[in-house]
């Protein structure tokens, strides 16, 4: 959060100059910042477990850390999400009912906007980033520990993974200068840039970077392993994911860039139709990136498995799953130009708030004096299209993120959930026929975990709705547009207060839900849960990908209209802010919350399955049944609450039907 409130302040001084490039160079800067920060510290904290810690206590270490960061990420990430949502729909509303400019200094909600942008779409990914790297590497090494029986092999392994982790950073660091070198080769002097375009080739070049240094690496650590050739298999295997990690973005740029004809068919349809057709045309582009996502999702992990029966399972039993934990590795092999592009986002966009926010352009001899002190001449026209084309820029590599965010957790899921899969089945030797479409708790758990997917959606966007309800009735009662050129603290303050109230009710609600969820689902049946698990995975990947890129279309038909159409103020500028404010809870709060959610109860529901399992054979089913049934009950209260206890009260709440009717009629 420091790293940004700063390059949000510097990218809006940079713009004053009229060039482009200082406008894309220190967001990006402050996002690669962030990045090698989290994912070194993060692999320093791993290596400090794996090497000081007593062998029998590393592997409870290593589970407890995950939890804990799956902890932490949830909590940010739902809070945030909200928090963020609540304050973006207050502030963006404003634009229609008062007719006023993005980011109106006027306008009380656009400190929480900023606020939000910060807590939300920075600090919230970050921590998602950070948890994710983690998960996905705590994920593996329970697999080589479970199913690889030979000592010297699992050493050997694990000495590959963490030194592949360690190259990563490196490639990921060098890959950055060498891109900032060519960028500023090209744009350094221009006025005018493709700002996607030098992000695009980082992602690119770090990709492929990557990929040369996994061969190399693998050749040198592993090259004896098996029969010889395992070094490449295995080389192969992570390359699906890298290459993932380039290639995922692609596609969203399919459905999310401002250049996309999605985006553009979203404009389009709104100018004719309004707000409706805005919003039917964003969830169509939803849905066909849920499509093309999941089909490239599918060959890579394909890939991975034909690599996985060439002899892999000499070592280990479940190859292929040993095979997709390593795809999810190399999703994140980029761990920081991830975080980075992630991070770039809320950079620009705060950086355009705070351009607004300062009235630069109404002070008095302002450009005269930054002419004198600094050396240049003002245009603030350029300044703001720059800092807006750029938001545009933002929004695009915002959403390309989340795929691969989400895409790593429900593939590393996948190998948590073989871990509980060994353990109920003692090593794969036992009871393999419960995990069958014949076993009807499997089944079951299946349809369960679809229903949770959905509540959490629901109970999310339920907390942005009424947060944003109040948020709107206070600001439309209180902003002052005439004889004034900035909002009160007083009331900027107001609306910061009501985000984090209804932020923190809504994570109180849907954290307790999961976890009594996770323990009751646990206690009930073992394999029910499983079912329930793998559900949770399958369901959450595709709704949070149709929720994010449906999101991030809509947030870029409204930057089409204001930046490239020039037609602010207009009947199709307020159906695409309508549009946008649909998306922002689609894309910033449940999408992205399902990432720590799925990966929290998977790992906790390592530790809450076995426990159970141990309970059952001392004290009999029906105990563990009793507990689970409790564990349910209260979790129901929490999801009565996530929405009844959140809906909107009217102030005069009708005592009668017709009365109730009434009401709704007089808009109240």
């Amino acid at each position: 959060m420091r790293i940004n409130t700063y390059a949000n302040s510097r990218t809006a001084f940079a713009s004053l100059a009229g060039k482009a490039f200082p406008v894309y160079e220190i967001p990006l800067k402050a996002g690669m910042s962030v990045g090698m920060l989290l994912i070194s510290v993060e692999l320093f904290i791993m290596l400090c477990i794996l090497l000081f810690i007593p062998g029998d206590y590393a592997g409870p270490c290593f589970i407890g850390f995950a939890i804990g960061e799956s902890l932490g990420a949830a909590a940010l990430r739902i809070a945030g999400g909200i928090f963020t949502k609540i304050a973006d729909i207050g502030a963006d509303l404003m634009k229609i009912v008062f007719n006023i400019k993005e980011d109106d200094a006027r306008n009380p909600g656009v400190i929480a906007d900023c606020t939000g942008d910060n807590a939300g779409d920075s600090v919230g990914p970050s921590a998602d980033g950070f948890e994710t790297y983690g998960v996905t590497g705590v994920a593996l090494i329970s697999f080589i520990l479970l199913a690889v029986k030979d000592p010297t092999v699992q050493v050997m392994l694990l000495v590959w993974i963490f030194m592949m982790r360690v190259l990563m950073i490196v490639a990921s660091g060098a890959s950055y200068l060498i891109n900032a070198a060519v960028a500023r080769a090209r744009y350094a002097n221009a006025p005018r840039m493709n700002f996607e375009a030098p992000l695009t080739s980082l992602v690119w070049i770090t990709s492929l970077v990557s990929v040369v240094l996994t061969y190399i690496a693998s050749y040198a650590l592993i090259g004896g392993l098996g029969d010889g050739s395992l070094w490449w298999k295995l080389s192969t295997v992570i390359t699906c994911g890298t290459l993932a990690g380039a290639i995922i973005p692609e596609f969203v740029k399919i459905f999310t860039s401002t250049d996309s004809a999605h985006v553009r068919e979203v404009v389009t349809s709104a100018r004719e139709g309004g707000a409706s057709l805005d919003i039917l045309s964003g969830l169509v582009a939803g849905n066909f990136s849920a499509y093309w996502l999941g089909i490239v999702v599918v060959l890579l992990m394909g890939i991975a498995y034909a690599v996985s029966t060439a002899g892999l399972g000499s070592l280990m039993i479940a190859p292929a799953v040993f095979a997709f934990g390593l795809v999810a590795f190399g999703f994140l092999g980029m761990g920081p130009v991830t975080i980075a592009v992630d991070s770039y986002g809320p950079v620009t966009d705060n950086a355009q708030s705070v351009f607004e926010l300062s009235v630069i352009e109404q002070i008095p001899g302002a450009a005269q004096a930054i002419r004198q002190q600094y050396g240049f001449d003002v245009n603030f026209e350029q300044a703001k299209h720059l800092l807006e084309e750029n938001d545009g820029a933002g929004n695009t590599f915002k959403a390309t993120a989340k795929p691969v965010l989400i895409g790593t957790a429900v593939v590393g899921a996948t190998t948590m959930i073989f871990s509980i899969v060994v353990l109920l089945t003692h090593g794969l030797t036992q009871n393999l026929d419960r995990l069958s479409l014949l076993h009807p708790p499997f089944l079951l758990g299946l349809i369960t975990g679809g229903a949770v997917i959905y509540w959490f959606t629901g109970a999310s966007m339920q907390a942005v709705t009424t947060g944003a309800y109040r948020a709107v009735e206070f600001i439309k009662g209180n902003i002052k547009l005439e004889g004034a050129t900035k909002a009160s603290v007083t009331d900027s303050k107001r609306v910061v207060e009501i985000c984090t109230q209804y932020a923190q009710k809504g994570m109180f609600n849907i954290f307790l839900t999961v976890f009594f969820s996770t323990l009751a689902f646990a206690f009930l049946e073992p394999y029910f849960f499983v079912g329930y698990l793998m559900s949770i995975a399958l369901f959450g990947l595709y709704q949070a990908i149709f929720m994010a890129n449906a999101g991030g279309a809509w947030d870029n038909a409204k930057k089409i209209v204001e930046v490239d159409l020039k037609e602010k103020g207009t009947a199709l500028h307020a159906a695409t802010v309508v549009g946008d404010t649909v998306g922002d809870p689609f894309k910033d709060t449940s999408s992205v919350a399902m990432n720590p959610i799925i990966k929290f109860t998977t790992l906790f529901g390592l530790l809450a399955v076995e426990f159970a399992v141990s309970l059952t054979e001392k004290s009999g089913a029906g105990f563990s049944r009793t507990l689970s049934a409790l564990f349910f009950a209260v979790s129901l209260v929490f999801v009565w609450r996530s929405f009844y206890a959140m809906r909107i009260r009217s102030q005069a709440p009708a005592t009668t039907a017709a009365g109730a009717v009434a009401a709704v009629a007089r808009g109240k």
